[in-house]
């Protein structure tokens, strides 16, 4: 199984391409001894970069291992993998946010129950428990930004059963296998964009965007 350096936080390292096979597609598939690529999943995007400078377009989790999407063959042996710092830090920050409205609204008496963090469709979907609260857009967003610029410490740590837990100062844990923040001032400003109530279900759409200096 390849070590799941990411997990700590790591966006490169030296590494060990243990196989390397063409596709149907063009690419190459290709598996590491360890990596700092966090695979697609949890609702989180993959993350890009490069693996011996030959670019990693997707990152995929299949059959118990993660396998690297690469533009061109990689020689087997010693290779340093590098993911995009940038892409990374987004991604991190719209996962942590999108963890963060669901803290908030589980305080307001609802519970989420599913969540997506792409770039384009950030959003988090939640079920009502018997005292869930009406919520409006203005305050969610306001709640939301102050916790962010309360710059909450991220913990992440495995609980008693081996589950990688993750939380934000005083916030329960959740369960996640993804990429956060070390802290959510990292992620600057929430934006929420949507809250709708559907068939007894409520969604909250949301972006990350930086804070306006005036």
């Amino acid at each position: 199984m390849t070590e799941a350096l990411y997990l700590s936080g790591a966006t490169q390292g030296y590494v060990e391409v243990l196989s390397c096979e063409a596709d149907d597609h063009g690419n190459y598939q290709v598996r590491l001894s360890a990596t700092p690529f966090h695979p697609q999943g949890g609702g989180q995007p993959s993350d890009v970069g490069s693996i011996n400078q030959v670019a990693v377009t997707h990152v995929a989790l299949q059959d118990g291992e993660i396998v690297h999407t690469c533009a061109e063959a990689i020689a087997l042996g010693q290779a340093q993998a590098c993911v995009d710092v940038e892409k990374r830090q987004l991604y991190s920050r719209l996962h942590s946010a999108g963890h963060l409205i669901g803290h908030i609204l589980q305080q307001k008496g609802w519970r989420p129950v599913k969540a997506q963090h792409w770039v384009d469709d950030a959003k988090v979907q939640f079920v009502p428990l018997e005292q869930a609260q009406t919520i409006e857009l203005p305050e969610l967003e306001k709640w939301c930004n102050e916790h962010v610029s309360a710059g909450l410490i991220t913990t992440v740590k495995q609980n008693a059963d081996g589950f990688r837990e993750v939380n934000f100062g005083e916030f329960p844990a959740f369960p996640c296998g993804g990429t956060h923040v070390s802290n959510l001032a990292e992620i600057e400003q929430i934006q929420i964009e949507k809250v709708q109530l559907k068939k007894g279900k409520l969604t909250v759409n949301y972006t990350v965007t930086q804070k306006v200096v005036a």
